[in-house]
């Protein structure tokens, strides 16, 4: 029945207003072409009927250019398709801003995963101690990254928050002047957005979003539970600081990032005490609060550094008079400010950085080469450390040029960013591709170099086992480093806690679906029992949202069925492009999915039950699983047309030239694109815009049918019910394949190069969807998730004339017919939509 009422609250609230709000904005005359909204409700089904019928996408194009229009010329028609593009973008905006808008009215504050829920959970259990004693030793960090699929342009995102408050109001008024000024602002930019401008980007949510969404979620916790460690929510940044692949990141560009953060959230302090001098404007109280004011106004207009201790120590003495001489009057309005600052401090968000672990080797060997001499290229990795750390190297920068001295002033500046933004302004080093102890190492080693003394290098040294091979090499990796005697000495100063970061992206990339999960989940299991054998605590960091992000699956579900074999001492996940916008992007958003991530490591460690633990049976069936999932995912990996295929019939090569982010949209040099090279988020993207979503499933359904030859489906079925690990697994990518339309692609099955490889692709859909269907027991895709599989609907049918026209221009360049330049121009414009409709694509 719960189901039944929200489905038809959400038909109410975001169905019928979108129908309302859309027929107000296609009627809107933009341009000379007055009757859009005419003619893309033809393209619409001229689309569905085609692909039923198996017509190709370019056949479809062009009856409906018989059909519905007189156009004659290749220009012509191509000023219509681009003309209905940017009519579907905003259609998605406005989709988005109606289903955000309808948030608090389709989720309760009483919903699964919320504080009010775990607060009545614990209460009824009579398990609110325990609970209050787990969150001072757990904390959730979301860290937000930028490429490649946050485009949008400042100007867009106001807008957007602007519509969405209109249409919370019904201001029908309103609405119609934001989607004339939404009709007319450009969605593109004009230019390539450097590292500082995706910086700027994020910066905006963290000051008009999560400023207020995180201090209002830790005074509902203090409410329900009281004093809370106020780290207990905490924000990362990547934009600056992510070296990895990116030559656009600096050293100055990381200094000009750490200082907007820590402006902006003076800012927010500036413009919050503004609000709670109107109301503390008794003697005494005052006096200070405008004298902090002041402070905190120099310090951003003089680039002046103003401490954290400095604010809290002026705060601390207005709450004494407060309490003293003025009865404790609006005493919470002052906490609730201290409270902020104590949350974000002078940083805001902490920077991290990111570098390959090949690029510290080559800095290294340069160095080593530089100072060493001849002999430098005899030693081994353990003499070179040895020697960079007993010799008083007198470093000199301008020796340098190029990746190596920009590697070291990184390093020299973080120094200057601790000065002023507060140790917790950059106190993280990941370093991509870890596979081998000298990789942390040598990160060690370059501290030294740099003039850090031990008890001065206050980073935390964070290796990225990101492929199958690193997972693999991690637990040894891990051991090696526990045991060494210098790193042993930096884990006593880092309070014997040690950040371990895992990257789905790329594991998923390397290994599959169920493979980089199971692989994930095994290697967590290793890595906290060696961590537990040296002493030492273990802190996860899932890359690109954790697994849950592939399927777009609820997170809280995810972290809340880890086991107790695994250390739950932190949720730690990055967040990017459109899944900020559309996951975090707005303040009743932000705190409720903030909420499922906190609540989810308080459930999994205080409310166990037996689905959380895997039995040795169980494993054995997750193995079986997991490694005939990868089987055949590497049988298709390795088949000669995998990257041609992604090249040729894909978005895969225009991802690079959308100017919506900095970074490279693959590794390596130019000349012929290798497996190896491709990034993780153009290559699940492309795989997205096919509507094939391959790393969200392949592999599954050959699994499932493999132990089903072997009479083993039942105990599947059973490992489904009892394991809420394997549940989670199985539902996100049943998400995954709902997302999946490959009606749209038919034409490629008869292909002359491309059709046995695109029906090795069709076939395992179809047997995934069939068999998880009846492992789960239901009919559709997404049955237990009504919302979700509506949302769905919507968005694919809204984009689904997008498709088409996407298609179309990848077949008129495949066949040579036509300008090439004008058909990848469109194929490029045509990205944007697809990707934000899909909100977890990429």
């Amino acid at each position: 029945m719960r189901n039944e009422q929200l489905t038809e609250k959400f038909r109410q609230l975001v169905e019928n207003k979108y129908q309302i709000y859309n027929s107000l904005f296609m009627s809107l005359p933009y341009d000379k072409m007055t009757n859009i909204g005419m003619l893309l409700p033809f393209l619409y089904e001229e689309s569905k009927i085609g692909y039923e019928q198996g017509k190709t996408p370019e056949e479809i194009i062009e009856t409906f250019f018989r059909n519905h229009t007189n156009l004659q010329t290749e220009k012509q028609k191509a000023d219509l398709l681009f003309t209905i593009i940017q009519y579907i973008e905003r259609q998605v905006v406005l989709f988005d801003s109606v289903e955000d808008a309808a948030f608090t009215q389709l989720h309760s504050d009483k919903d699964l995963g919320t504080i009010l829920h775990l607060y009545e959970k614990s209460v009824q259990s009579q398990k609110l101690e325990e609970v209050r004693k787990k969150m001072e030793d757990f904390a959730v960090r979301v860290v937000f990254t930028a490429h490649p699929t946050q485009f949008y342009p400042s100007s867009v995102q106001r807008i957007l928050h602007d519509l969405r408050s209109a249409i919370l109001q019904d201001s029908t008024n309103e609405i119609d002047m934001l989607l004339q000024q939404l009709g007319k602002t450009p969605f593109v930019n004009k230019d390539r957005p450097t590292p500082l401008d995706e910086a700027t980007s994020i910066i905006y949510y963290l000051r008009y979003v999560y400023y207020d969404a995180i201090g209002e979620l830790y005074s509902n916790l203090k409410t329900y539970f009281g004093t809370i460690n106020p780290n207990i929510v905490q924000l990362g940044f990547w934009p600056g600081g992510d070296r990895d692949g990116n030559p656009f990141v600096t050293a100055e560009i990381t200094l000009q990032v750490a200082e907007e953060l820590r402006i902006n959230i003076l800012k927010c302090y500036y413009e919050h005490l503004k609000k709670l001098r109107r109301r503390l404007s008794f003697r005494g109280i005052a006096e200070i609060l405008t004298e902090l004011s002041l402070s905190i106004y120099t310090a951003v207009h003089e680039k002046k550094i103003i401490s954290v201790e400095h604010i809290l120590e002026r705060l601390s003495k207005a709450e004494t008079i407060l309490k003293e001489e003025h009865n404790s009057v609006f005493l919470n309005l002052l906490l609730e400010f201290s409270d902020r600052v104590k949350i974000f401090g002078t940083h805001f968000a902490s920077l991290d950085i990111r570098q390959d672990s090949r690029i510290h080797q080559q800095v290294i060997d340069e160095i080593t080469e530089k100072y060493a001499g001849e002999k430098a290229q005899k030693m081994t990795f353990e003499e070179k450390f040895n020697w960079l750390l007993s010799n008083n190297i007198k470093l000199s920068i301008h020796d340098f040029e190029g990746i190596t001295k920009e590697t070291l002033l990184s390093i020299i500046g973080i120094k200057e960013i601790q000065q002023r933004n507060g140790e917790k302004g950059l106190h993280r080093y990941i370093i991509s591709n870890s596979e081998h102890i000298k990789d942390v190492l040598n990160v060690y080693a370059l501290f030294k170099i740099c003039g850090y003394q031990p008890d001065e290098i206050n980073v935390d040294i964070i290796p990225l086992f990101e492929t199958i091979d690193g997972l693999d090499l991690s637990e040894k990796v891990m051991e090696k480093l526990y045991q060494h005697p210098v790193y042993q000495e930096h884990l006593v100063h880092r309070s014997k806690s040690q950040t371990i970061m895992l990257g789905f992206s790329d594991g998923t990339k390397d290994g599959g679906y169920l493979k980089a999960n199971w692989e994930i989940y095994e290697t967590k299991e290793r890595l906290t029992a060696i961590s537990k054998k040296f002493d030492i605590k273990p802190i996860f960091f899932d890359g690109r949202g954790g697994p849950p992000a592939r399927g777009g699956g609820k997170t809280h579900d995810f972290y809340a069925s880890q086991g107790s074999s695994i250390a739950n001492h932190k949720i730690e996940i990055t967040i990017q492009g459109q899944t900020i916008t559309s996951v975090f992007g707005n303040k009743d958003q932000a705190r409720y999915n903030f909420e499922q991530l906190l609540t989810a490591g308080i459930d999994n460690e205080v409310f166990k039950n037996d689905k959380k633990d895997i039995n040795q049976q169980e494993r054995l069936y997750m193995k079986a699983l997991a490694d005939l999932s990868f089987k055949r995912y590497s049988q298709l990996k390795s088949d000669s047309m995998f990257v041609p295929y992604l090249q040729k019939m894909s978005t895969l090569q225009y991802y690079g030239r959308t100017n919506i982010g900095s970074r490279p949209s693959k590794r390596g040099s130019d000349g012929e694109m290798k497996f190896e090279d491709l990034r993780a988020i153009p290559f699940v993207g492309s795989w997205a815009q096919l509507k094939q979503n391959i790393p969200g499933f392949f592999g599954l359904g050959y699994a499932l049918s493999e132990l089903k030859k072997q009479g083993k489906f039942e105990s599947i079925k059973k490992l489904y019910k009892s394991s809420d690990f394997f549940k989670t697994l199985i539902l996100n990518s049943m998400m995954s394949m709902n997302k999946s339309y490959f009606p749209l692609t038919y034409y490629m099955k008869n292909h002359p190069k491309f059709g046995d490889f695109w029906n090795q692709l069709h076939e395992e859909f179809l047997l995934s969807k069939q068999l998880t269907l009846e492992l789960t027991e239901q009919k559709i895709l997404q049955e237990q998730e009504p919302l979700s599989r509506r949302s769905v609907e919507i968005r694919e049918k809204i984009v689904l004339p997008l498709l088409s026209i996407q298609q179309y221009a990848l077949m008129k360049i495949e066949n040579g017919e036509g300008s090439t330049e004008l058909y990848e121009k469109m194929v490029i414009r045509s990205l944007f939509g697809n990707i934000n409709a899909s909100r977890n694509s990429a």
